[in-house]
């Protein structure tokens, strides 16, 4: 999938990924409250700076970023309808920057550090050569004991795509009760058309591969996994969580 490609995708799609985010089917309220001690932790052990990759309207992330505020925060996403509503939720961030594009061209165009780059529900969209190369790019640009956080769906040890969809596509018919049916009938098929999700160990692969070489899964809600990369003795409190 191009970036253009992409980008017209995120555009029609908007809309209906923020519907469902409201109904908590892929557990955002759950999600970001792990998120939030997590960068509690972080504030703890300093200011710190924050890349967002696929950062949408910003929404559920803004709670726990006023309670840790991060004293630089930017945000990439490729639909700007997402950016027009997150510059309004991140108003009262001291320092925030906005960008429309793709994340993996961000991440590897940076000449900044950073010291938490995030992704939520966004790297399941790349193919796997591109996703070893985010965690090149991200691994080149985290601060000594960054952290790579990263929100997502991830498959089984052995299972296929195929599998994986066919769970996935009925977890979604069976319990995304308050979508409309045409509505779910098109989240279906961004899923059976987009989600290319990897198995934990293919994706810890890639990050030792890339440099960072500690991994901890700080929860798991179904198929929808919280982890961080970060290199050997870089995690500090934030890897104690369960």
């Amino acid at each position: 999938m191009t970036s253009s490609e992409s980008a017209d995708l995120f555009a029609r799609s908007w809309s209906l990924y923020d519907h469902i985010t409201e109904h908590n089917y892929m557990f955002h309220q759950e999600i970001y409250a792990e998120l939030s001690e997590l960068l509690k932790q972080r504030h703890d052990a300093g200011q710190y700076r924050m890349l967002d990759l696929g950062c949408g309207n910003a929404r559920y992330l803004v709670p726990a970023l006023m309670e840790s505020l991060p004293g630089h925060y930017q945000g990439v996403d490729l639909s700007q309808t997402a950016l027009d509503e997150a510059a309004d939720y991140l108003v009262k961030l001291p320092s925030v920057t906005l960008t429309h594009g793709d994340l993996l061209r961000a991440v590897e165009s940076t000449s900044d550090k950073w010291d938490v780059i995030f992704t939520g529900y966004a790297l399941h969209h790349l193919p796997a050569e591109d996703k070893a190369k985010f965690f090149q790019a991200a691994a080149r640009c985290l601060s000594a004991g960054g952290w790579l956080v990263m929100v997502d769906v991830v498959r089984q040890e052995r299972q296929s795509r195929e599998h994986y969809l066919e769970g996935y596509l009925k977890f979604m018919r069976e319990t995304w009760s308050k979508v409309p049916p045409d509505q779910l009938d098109e989240a279906c098929a961004h899923v059976e058309s987009y989600d290319y999700p990897e198995t934990l160990s293919d994706l810890n692969e890639m990050a030792r591969v890339a440099g960072l070489n500690k991994n901890h899964v700080i929860s798991r809600h179904g198929p929808h996994y919280t982890v961080i990369f970060s290199r050997e003795g870089a995690e500090s409190s934030g890897a104690s969580m369960s």
